[in-house]
């Protein structure tokens, strides 16, 4: 009998199922810290995209996030994502496209009563509770694949 096997007379069990089960049980532990998903990047860190869930036929979705950790100013120029054609920047004061600067030693927000980041040509509903992939591009810390999640209800 090997030492990292272990025997009961009813239940044999193989070193792989123990595997299986400290994996699932250790992503257990992590699955509400996910929540709050944090994307790391050399020069930044990217804290917990998401957006509220739309309407059949809504025209876009914000999207807030916010950036902290940021060790050298940024700007964010792109942003793609599978349910939508494209992406531009909303709020009072912004221009077209996706223009977003990040400074140094700050953190900064894109919000829904502020400047947010909208997906255009939404190709279905976003339902709540669920993930898509979000593309960002930075002018220096390039592109970054981030999860974003659909928090909340629509609006009224």
């Amino acid at each position: 009998m090997s030492p990292y096997s272990f025997r009961h007379p009813a239940i044999p069990l193989r070193r792989r199922t123990l595997l299986h089960a400290g994996l699932a049980l250790g992503t257990s532990c992590l699955a509400p810290s996910t929540r709050a998903c944090e994307v790391a990047t050399l020069t930044l860190t990217i804290v917990h995209p998401w957006t509220r869930a739309t309407a059949e036929g809504a025209p876009f979705a914000v999207v807030c996030m916010s950036f902290k950790d940021v060790l050298q100013s940024d700007r964010l120029i792109g942003a793609e994502s599978v349910i939508a054609t494209g992406a531009a920047m909303g709020g009072e004061g912004v221009g077209p496209g996706v223009n977003f600067t990040i400074h140094e030693g700050q953190t900064s927000v894109l919000e829904e009563g502020g400047v947010h980041l909208r997906l255009l040509g939404l190709k279905s509903p976003l339902e709540v509770g669920r993930q898509y992939p979000l593309t960002l591009t930075f002018a220096k810390a390039g592109t970054v694949v981030a999860p974003l999640t659909v928090d909340y209800e629509r609006f009224r």
